[in-house]
């Protein structure tokens, strides 16, 4: 089992965006400002609530939790490794004699019709011109 980093506990960037600090959610526009010591109190006391708040919650149901999520995706992992991906193999051992007939009737029935399609509409010419509209081009 790897070993626990305690130092940076979001390696991967995931909660980035959860960040929140005071600033974040409390500002004062110039010329509407609290006392000094209000903003600066105010600023310790969400910062000590938010942090008291979130050690609570995690000492009550963190370990709880973190075992439910690992439970899941074992279960995820588990239907992975032993339903889903045989079934997907099946499927493609089933379909694949299927996948190839179908690649040959489109090939030889669609095929000609898409080609034929593609020359006359490759005879089509677009010009862009300001005033007189331009002659017909006389192909004859």
């Amino acid at each position: 089992m790897a070993e626990v980093d305690l130092m940076n506990r979001d390696p991967q960037n995931m909660n980035n965006y959860i960040q929140v600090e005071f600033d974040d959610v409390l500002a004062e526009p110039t010329g509407t400002h609290s006392i000094d010591c209000v903003w600066r109190n105010s600023h310790k006391c969400f910062t000590c609530g938010k942090n008291l708040c979130y050690k609570i919650l995690t000492i009550l149901t963190g370990i709880f939790v973190a075992l439910g999520w690992g439970c899941t995706f074992a279960c995820v992992s588990y239907s992975v490794i032993w339903c889903i991906a045989p079934a997907m193999r099946l499927l493609h051992v089933c379909l694949n004699p299927t996948k190839k007939i179908l690649s040959i009737l489109l090939s030889s029935c669609v095929g000609p019709c898409v080609e034929t399609s593609g020359l006359i509409f490759s005879r089509i010419h677009v010009t862009n011109s300001q005033g007189e509209p331009p002659k017909p081009i006389d192909h004859m």
